[in-house]
């Protein structure tokens, strides 16, 4: 017996075009994406706004005064934080760690360990959250 399939809507959405960061600073946020994780700079417009990029994924930066980054219509501010992040995939968490502390980048926390793997929250210039993640080893 078979169960009615429910209506389908035609999509919306055709791509994911990135994730966007409030950051107070675009040029500061180009260079730390840039040096220290390695993404790539695509596109700017300073001060209003970056695109940067890592394997296929962009990361749109914008700063005060661009689109992204204006008063709601209630009033609220879009503010750099908060805990949605990014979560890149690194082979060695611990080597990344390590090239990461001297640098001054600020961690949320310590390292936390589950059956997937490993993770650590670091934060950008303006406080936006990014999770560097090492899958657990198989086999």
């Amino acid at each position: 017996m078979s169960t009615p399939q429910a209506e389908r809507q035609p999509a919306i959405a055709v791509a994911v075009h990135g994730v966007r960061y409030q950051t107070k600073d675009v040029a500061r946020a180009v260079d730390f994406y840039t040096t220290r994780l390695g993404f790539t700079l695509e596109h700017q417009q300073l001060p209003a706004f970056a695109a940067v990029s890592l394997a296929g994924t962009s990361v749109l930066l914008s700063g005060p005064g661009a689109s992204g980054s204006r008063q709601l219509p209630d009033g609220r501010q879009q503010d750099p934080g908060g805990w949605n992040r990014i979560v890149l995939r690194v082979d060695d968490l611990a080597a990344a760690m390590a090239l990461l502390k001297p640098a001054g980048v600020r961690f949320r926390n310590e390292i936390e360990s589950g059956p997937g793997g490993k993770q650590i929250q670091i934060e950008d210039p303006d406080g936006n959250p990014i999770e560097l993640f090492e899958p657990a080893r198989r086999g």
